[in-house]
């Protein structure tokens, strides 16, 4: 079956940086696009970023672009977010997905439905 591990959260002080990373398997990953999604404490689900399948076209909500950057492995069925000089506004609990979305609102909220699987997510703190 689909499955998706998050993996690298942690906690990390303001301007510092983190990799998440999502390790795929029970379908073919090369032919999905895929995305990040956070949720931060008593919010909903904000969509992050998200990549067409071969990695090629990248899409970032506002207020990540320039900070963030998702990217791909296909041969090793992995996705990723470099996540550079961090704001406490970017604590929260990180998630991989399988899908597409390239939204202009900022934030730009989402639900489970939107996507076809979750990995259980990663956390992210950001605090002195």
């Amino acid at each position: 079956q689909v499955r998706l591990v998050e993996s690298g959260g942690g906690l990390v002080q303001p301007g510092g940086s983190l990799r998440l990373s999502c390790a795929a398997s029970g379908f073919s990953f090369s032919e999905y696009s895929m995305t990040w999604v956070r949720q931060a404490p008593g919010k909903g689900l904000e969509w992050v970023s998200s990549t067409n399948n071969r990695g090629e076209n990248t899409f970032y909500t506002a207020s990540v672009k320039g900070r963030f950057t998702i990217s791909r492995d296909n041969a090793k069925n992995s996705l990723y977010l470099q996540m550079n000089s961090l704001k406490p506004e970017d604590a929260a609990v990180y998630y991989c997905a399988r899908g597409y979305l390239a939204c202009s609102l900022d934030p730009c909220s989402v639900t489970r439905d939107d996507f076809g699987s979750w990995g259980q997510g990663t956390q992210v703190t950001v605090s002195s």
